[in-house]
């Protein structure tokens, strides 16, 4: 099967849709901000009723495999890259 590539908006998507489910809050109530350091790597702050949390990239593969499984219907242990492009942002390629 050919590569499936995750837009960053999805990406996005998908640890909303994770960390709802862990707070046990509506969807609307997370909001997100994608983070890439050259020293520490691929990151997520979520923000629920003002407080906010920092993911780490493991959580952040978390969260995918969980939208995989749950919205594409998708195997969630596929491979999953998180890869900064210069154009399309924080994104993910499932293989």
């Amino acid at each position: 099967m050919a590569p499936l590539k995750i837009s960053e908006q999805d990406v996005v998507n998908a640890i909303c849709l994770y960390v709802a489910d862990k707070k046990q809050v509506k969807l609307e109530e997370v909001e997100v901000e994608l983070m890439f350091d050259d020293d520490y790597g691929f990151s997520a702050e979520s923000f629920v009723h003002g407080r906010k949390q920092i993911l780490v990239k493991q959580n952040m593969i978390e969260a995918l495999r969980m939208w995989l499984d749950q919205v594409l219907g998708r195997d969630p242990f596929s491979g999953i890259e998180l890869v900064l492009d210069d154009d399309e942002g924080i994104i993910a390629i499932i293989r």
